[in-house]
């Protein structure tokens, strides 16, 4: 084949210059003289005699060529019959001749190694003659396989280009006489958010006398950091059992147990038990037992309410005559509880009402007016940009029998739960480094160059936090008798925004490949240069305050003119920024 496309070029040639010579004959042979002297006419006479001189020596030319063209033509049609004709006998000669060396040694004695499958080496080339099989591509995740080492003589085989983030295949040795190092394969790209890239093959090492070394590969480049994202909650289903209301105190009535925690992803946490009735002593002021806290929500759920507050006791008379019994306090509300990863905090439990004390056995004095209990605090929002919950609302204030006294007051709104932060978003992924190069031969021979780093990938921006909590209704104030006025409980503040998400850090360059070493004769190769670092990412926003809780309103009865109302609660504070991530560095060059 080789010989009839040499003979094909040479007819070519030759019909190109028969082509320029017979353009070239008309105008050079029949020369014009340049004036009417015998000069002029001289020398275009001598001028014509050689372009005829040269076209019967062109036509000699030609004819030679063509018969070379015609004799080369059937030379190699010749050679390629003869070749078709001695390819069966001498493939059969060269593998009994390969036979021995493949049984004991694994490898021919003259042949190039097969290439590998994915992931799989290259076969090594004969040990005589023959070049190493190219190493296999990766498949996702893994390595690609080596390069094949050559014999004697031979160049190594290629080393496969990593999957997806593996590292790439080494390239094979050169043969020990001549042969040049194989080229080592490109690490692989990772895909997964925030993975590395997989790091180039080293190229292969020269002949021992004689070649180059490979060229390393170069180093995957690095993964996007995801954006952080906030989990959505999952919807409660049943709840825990509720705690047991405490027993009812001499001076005071016990604190409710709390309510059991949930047991698993959906369950609520239970209701606190209200808390134990109290009895006044003599003459002195009863109080109720504060609510039992609520229980706390489970991780990914929304926290339950917290427990009811109990309701106050009643203030029991002296048993001997003097100012008659104080005031009864109602129980505050247990505390929701916090919620799971990006679930809605538990809202605060109501405060209980106060119930004033009844008047002493022969006391002048009347008994004094309740205090509502205070609204639990609103649960704190999961971290995942969950909102926190709404603070109770505060109890009612009762008056006790008409009296002098001053009017009931009204307990005060919870506070807004604190919104939870937003999640981070992911770093991204380092780029691969890159591959070595391969020494050249000990005698002659460069130093592959080394492969490229592979670049960084961009960090993930963070996610919004949560919004705080409203804050509770203060309880109701209510006037009796000639007293002074009641008042109304003050309106619960709102609970803060949650911070926003922290921004991925952006990811590093690869470091560059190291330069091949060179031979006696022959000088290193080229270092790699590093791979580009990424940006970071956009940190999340803070969420959004919570409004205040509405103050109570104060009334008065048929007796006794209105109480003034409570003041509405402060709004929360707007959530912080999340913190700015770090821009990748770029590789180093080796």
């Amino acid at each position: 084949m080789l010989l009839l496309s040499a003979a094909a070029d040479l007819t070519g040639v030759g019909s190109a210059i028969g082509a320029a010579n017979s353009a070239a004959a008309a105008p050079t042979i029949g020369l014009v003289a340049a004036a009417g002297d015998e000069v002029s006419a001289a020398v275009a006479a001598l001028f014509s005699m050689h372009a005829r001189e040269y076209q019967e020596l062109s036509t000699r030319i030609s004819a030679f060529h063509d018969e070379f063209v015609r004799t080369l033509t059937a030379s190699a049609v010749a050679y390629a019959g003869a070749d078709a004709g001695n390819a069966t006998p001498l493939s059969g000669l060269l593998n009994l001749l390969n036979a021995p060396t493949q049984t004991l040694l694994a490898r021919p004695l003259i042949g190039n190694g097969a290439d590998g499958l994915p992931g799989q080496p290259g076969a090594p080339g004969g040990l005589l003659y023959g070049n190493g099989g190219n190493g296999g591509a990766g498949l996702p995740g893994m390595a690609g396989g080596h390069g094949g080492a050559a014999g004697l003589i031979g160049n190594g085989g290629s080393g496969g280009a990593g999957g997806v983030g593996g590292a790439g295949g080494n390239g094979g040795a050169g043969g020990w006489l001549f042969g040049n190092g194989g080229n080592g394969g490109a690490g692989g790209v990772a895909t997964s958010a925030g993975a590395n890239g997989g790091s180039g093959g080293n190229g292969g090492v020269g002949g021992w006398l004689f070649g180059n070394g490979g060229t390393g590969g170069a180093g995957g480049a690095g993964a996007n950091g995801a954006n952080g994202q906030n989990p959505t909650p999952l919807a409660a289903s049943d709840r825990a059992t509720d705690g047991t209301p405490g027993n009812n105190g001499t001076p005071s009535g016990q604190d409710g147990i709390p309510g059991t925690n949930s047991t698993n992803d959906t369950q609520a946490g239970g209701t606190g038990g209200a808390g134990g009735n109290g009895s006044g002593g003599p003459g002195g002021d009863a109080k109720g037992g504060s609510g039992g806290q609520g229980g706390g929500g489970f991780d990914a759920t929304a926290g339950t309410d917290g427990g009811v507050g109990g309701t106050g006791g009643d203030g029991e008379g002296g048993a001997n005559a003097g100012m008659g019994g104080g005031r009864g306090e109602g129980g505050a509300g247990g505390n929701g509880g916090v919620g799971g990863g990006g679930a809605r905090g538990g809202n605060g439990g109501n405060g209980g009402s106060g119930t004033g004390g009844a008047g002493g056995g022969t006391g002048t004095t009347a008994a004094g007016p309740g205090i509502g209990g205070a609204g639990g605090a609103g649960g704190d929002g999961g971290i995942g940009g969950g909102s926190g919950g709404t603070g109770g609302n505060g109890g009612a204030g009762k008056a006790g029998v008409p009296s002098d006294y001053s009017g009931a007051i009204g307990g005060e709104g919870g506070r807004g739960g604190t919104g939870g932060a937003g999640i981070a978003g992911v770093n991204g992924g380092h780029g691969g480094a890159g591959g070595a190069g391969g020494r050249g031969g000990l005698l002659f021979g460069i130093g592959g160059d080394g492969g490229l780093g592979g670049s960084g990938g961009f960090g993930g921006n963070g996610a919004m936090g949560g919004q705080g909590g409203a804050g509770g209704t203060g309880g109701n104030g209510s006037s009796s008798g000639e007293g002074t006025v009641g008042r109304g409980g003050s309106g619960g503040q709102g609970g803060d925004g949650g911070r926003g998400g922290a921004a991925g850090d952006g990811g590093n360059g690869g470091m560059g490949g190291d330069a091949g070493a060179g031979g006696l004769f022959g000088h290193a190769g080229g270092s790699g240069a590093g791979g580009q670092g990424a940006n970071a990412g956009t940190p999340g926003t803070g969420g959004g305050f919570g409004i205040g809780g509405k103050g109570g309103s104060g009334f008065g009865d048929f007796l006794s003119i209105d109480g003034i109302d409570g003041a509405d609660g402060n709004p929360g504070q707007q959530g912080a920024t999340g913190a700015n991530g770090i821009n990748g560095a770029a590789g180093r060059p080796a």
